[in-house]
């Protein structure tokens, strides 16, 4: 076997094993309780912590575009609106329109 093919098998099994292994330790998360809170809240805070860092590396663009997408969020409560709303702001006011 030549070295690409132990390559592609190896990358091929490790992918199988973590696939197998979030499943495997999917079905052991709590369902209830102050872990399953924790850990059903943890994609917000995920997201969270990307848009906080790129406001604090960010200009006056990035925090006009965070506004406008937390306005959007605030009044029409729909994740997919606000994002395409943030990228659009961010998207635009980078072009200096």
């Amino acid at each position: 076997m030549t070295d690409t093919w132990i390559v592609i098998v190896g990358l091929a099994v490790g992918t199988f094993a973590a696939r197998l292994g979030g499943i495997v330790l999917g079905q052991r998360l709590p369902t209830s309780g102050g872990w399953a809170r924790t850990l059903n809240a943890l994609p917000g805070t995920l997201i969270v912590a990307l848009v906080a860092g790129q406001l604090m590396q960010g200009s006056w663009n990035e925090w006009i575009a965070g506004a406008l997408a937390a306005a959007t969020a605030f009044i029409t409560r729909s994740l997919v609106l606000t994002m395409a709303v943030g990228i659009g702001a961010v998207y635009l006011l980078r072009l200096n329109i």
